[in-house]
């Protein structure tokens, strides 16, 4: 069912002082900060060969990761996203099989503009998934 990995996320306390490590120190190439009011959240793709590196920071009051930095304030991996070819199929495949996803159950649209859903840690080794759908 999963694909590619498509990214690694991780929470940071300054996105640009993490942007400025990923580009000038590890050399990286780094995208302009993008704000996703409807997820909360700013981003930061690091674009690498082979996959991404996000880093994330909260955006508003209802930030959804606020409470994620306030319990690890130097930041940290918050979650992976894997790519898949149909994210309703997977949704009830995935239901069927009893994991839970996060919200609505209703695909969202992320950061890439394609639609992704996020299941629940506890069911995958206490790893934040989302998926994408490709």
């Amino acid at each position: 069912m999963i694909g590619k990995l498509n990214h690694v996320a991780i929470v940071v306390p300054d996105l640009a002082a993490a942007s400025a490590i990923y580009r000038d120190t590890l050399g990286g190439d780094v995208s302009e900060p993008v704000n996703l009011r409807e997820h909360g959240v700013t981003t930061v793709f690091v674009n690498l060969p082979n996959t991404k590196i996000e880093l994330l920071h909260p955006f508003g009051d209802d930030s959804p990761i606020a409470k994620f930095l306030e319990n690890n304030p130097s930041g940290g991996m918050h979650h992976v996203c894997y790519e898949v070819d149909d994210i309703l199929a997977a949704r009830d495949k995935l239901k069927a099989d009893g994991a839970r996803v996060l919200g609505d159950g209703d695909p969202k649209i992320g950061a890439h503009g394609k639609p992704v859903l996020f299941l629940h840690p506890k069911d995958f080794c206490g790893t934040l998934v989302e998926l994408e759908q490709v």
